[in-house]
């Protein structure tokens, strides 16, 4: 389909010129002879682009240019005239013209910026189409009281910018909380930076968080942006904050504090505006009285604490989310669709999901995969999702232990077994999770008979 260009001149000869030119390259191209015409024709068809002159009687071309952008902000518009200045391409750019060309037209410059500016709207309609999936990505799902809750706390402190502390246990979306917080702010249309302050490595976290400059130090060949730097006048998420090292924690209170750093290697001191939303799986409150979190930092993030539920406390959200996480994954693997029977919802329900939403999405995953039949029943549920007396039940022998001793190994035994489904039977993530050490660990997990717990069947 031919893209359309309206042409705006108070001379004939350069409509004529204009029109034959780039109906020849194979755009639709339609006249206007003054700024009140343009936009009545502009309302009548929608170009794609409009060339415009400046100097025009009556409605003169900064000002059609000024009406064209309140009504239409993303049509490009490129600016012609044969009296052209410095001032007036600057403020012909200022209020929104892509380009600024001079009379005599030259046919390539014309035809070069023509074509610039269709691809840059182009671009901008991807960009926009992009944004609106992204919306998509990120509603949270679910009705239960637990949910509308947390919809309504988000609701009430997402347009203002106090910094929030988003907590959870692994995998309840604690990352999906701090995106729609982000996008129901009014800092939207900014970035949102993200930092895994679990993943970067304590020498490089000043170059990550601050940047450097081209030669800082040995490998910085050029001048690199940090992420308080990229996350200007927008937001930044430091994610599992509570696995900071407490240099870093340190650091990282400085420039909470001040708004303001230097690169690495350089002098110039930098000013940033940024909205802070921190999260974590740890109680971090804990881990102040343990001496690995600093409680000046906690008191610093923890401006508005948000509390993101387990999935065991939401389980009336379990079919919606089966029938979110289906949909999608048909989507994106072109798979026919499957049905869930009734019964599968009554068997997912009684499980408690320590791996709560992540975990369930995995499954539904598995069970489109594996399922050969176009309807997926309770029986195709594998264990130990389709067992939930392991885990609803395994403190009931500590009750009926006839002494302390004896209660104590009952709960120690339910409680590892618990965390070793939680990690998939990984011995190193649950060891350093309840802090013991991996070799301990070895040892009870070998004491009570539960070698290869946890690990998927």
């Amino acid at each position: 389909m031919a893209r359309t260009i309206l042409i705006v001149d108070d001379e004939t000869s350069i409509l004529q010129s204009l029109e034959g030119i780039l109906s020849d390259e194979g755009f639709d191209a339609i006249c206007a002879e003054s700024g009140t015409r343009a936009l009545e024709k502009i309302e009548e068809v929608m170009p794609d682009l409009v060339l415009l002159d400046i100097w025009m009687p009556g409605l003169d071309g900064i000002e059609t240019l000024e009406k064209i952008k309140e009504v239409y902000p993303n049509l490009q518009v490129v600016m012609m005239s044969g009296h052209g200045t410095i001032e007036t391409a600057v403020r012909a750019t200022k209020v929104g013209a892509y380009d600024f060309i001079e009379k005599p037209l030259s046919i390539e410059k014309v035809l070069l910026s023509v074509n610039n500016a269709l691809d840059y709207y182009s671009l901008e309609e991807e960009i926009d189409l992009l944004k609106e999936k992204d919306k998509d990505r990120y509603i949270i799902t679910g009705n239960s009281k637990a949910i509308t809750e947390l919809k309504e706390q988000i609701r009430i402190v997402a347009p203002t910018n106090a910094w929030v502390l988003v907590s959870g246990e692994n995998g309840t979306g604690k990352e999906l909380v701090a995106h729609t917080i982000h996008r129901l702010s009014g800092r939207s249309h900014k970035p949102m930076v993200e930092v895994n302050c679990a993943a970067i490595p304590e020498d490089l976290i000043e170059s990550e968080l601050f940047g450097h400059e081209k030669g800082a130090f040995t490998g910085a060949s050029t001048m690199r942006r940090g992420k308080f730097d990229q996350a200007h006048e927008g937001t930044i998420f430091l994610d599992e904050i509570g696995d900071m090292s407490l240099k870093t924690q340190s650091k990282t209170l400085r420039i909470l504090q001040e708004q303001k750093f230097e690169r690495v290697g350089g002098t110039r001191t930098i000013e940033v505006d940024v909205r802070v939303i921190a999260a974590t799986n740890k109680d971090l409150e804990a881990e102040i009285e343990r001496n690995t979190f600093r409680d000046d930092l906690y008191f610093r993030l923890n401006v508005i604490p948000v509390k993101v539920p387990p999935l065991r406390e939401r389980v009336e959200d379990i079919t919606e989310l089966v029938h979110e996480f289906a949909g999608e994954f048909t989507l994106k693997t072109n798979l026919e669709p499957k049905e869930f029977s009734e019964d599968v919802f009554q068997v997912l329900e009684k499980y408690e999901w320590p791996g709560n939403v992540r975990e369930l999405k995995n499954l539904v995953e598995r069970l489109m995969i594996m399922t050969p039949g176009h309807v997926i029943e309770g029986k195709d549920i594998p264990p130990p999702f389709n067992r939930p007396s392991e885990i609803k039940e395994d403190f009931e022998p500590a009750f009926m232990s006839g002494s302390f001793r004896e209660a104590r190994s009952e709960f120690e035994k339910a409680f590892i077994e618990r965390k070793l489904i939680e990690y998939k039977g990984n011995i190193s993530q649950t060891a350093e999770a309840i802090g013991i050490e991996r070799s301990n660990l070895h040892k009870k997990i070998k004491a009570y008979g539960l070698e290869g717990f946890g690990k998927s069947e």
